[in-house]
């Protein structure tokens, strides 16, 4: 099942694009797997997914930890920690 990915901030730059729509292998199952496959699309992803503990995501606009499953996902946002001010 196709999902939308969204970039945001710096992943954004890195990625190259603000979001696509993939469609992930059926051995991917969470987040941290989404995002180990992602990595591997090109060397923009691979750098910005190579520090996953700079990461966090959102499924269909809900946040979720890193071993949230996908299964079901329409949309998945990947960003950097949000700082306030």
């Amino acid at each position: 099942m196709a999902v939308e990915i969204l970039y945001f901030a710096w992943v954004r730059e890195q990625v190259g694009v603000p979001s696509e729509t993939i469609e992930p292998p059926t051995d991917v199952r969470d987040v941290a797997g989404l995002i180990a496959w992602l990595s591997t699309r090109s060397p923009g992803h691979a750098a910005a997914f190579a520090d996953t503990g700079r990461l966090r995501a959102a499924i269909d606009q809900a946040f979720v930890p890193l071993d949230a499953p996908i299964a079901g996902a329409r949309e998945i946002a990947i960003f950097p920690p949000v700082t306030g001010g």
